[in-house]
């Protein structure tokens, strides 16, 4: 973890996540990438046991609105989903995703609806047809 990081966690919050392909390439952009992606995001839920409040799966980022696994940790959880997808799509690169992710601890319901509503603002724009999933 980058110096001077901190992350809150196990604080029973929900976090928005970011992550992007390497070097923000669209290798989300294929429906069958998307397909993978949603995949992975299920077996992690049901593996780690956590809430899926919503997310958005672009070309080159994913935001995930999600709780706090019951089982392991969130960063365990976020690992198996990025090494499921890229041990699918990697192909010949040499890595799929960036290192690390964003995360942002959300602790009200005001922010909660401020970042579903950021997610669905995301959708917004040209030649983007994202995979979208909101039940907050």
């Amino acid at each position: 973890m980058p110096r001077g990081l901190k992350r809150h966690q196990e604080a029973r919050d929900l976090h928005f996540i970011t992550f992007s392909c390497y070097h923000r390439q669209p290798l989300l952009a294929s429906p069958r990438a998307m397909h993978q992606f949603e995949v992975a995001l299920e077996l992690s839920r049901v593996l780690y046991d956590f809430y899926i409040t919503g997310y958005l799966v672009m070309p080159e980022h994913v935001h995930l609105l999600i709780s706090e696994p019951q089982r392991g940790t969130l960063a365990s959880a976020l690992q198996a989903i990025k090494q499921s997808v890229a041990r699918r799509l990697i192909g010949k690169r040499e890595h799929f995703w960036q290192a690390r992710y964003y995360d942002f601890n959300v602790w009200t319901a005001k922010k909660r609806i401020e970042k579903l509503r950021y997610i669905h603002r995301n959708l917004r724009g040209p030649q983007r047809e994202p995979t979208l999933l909101s039940l907050g």
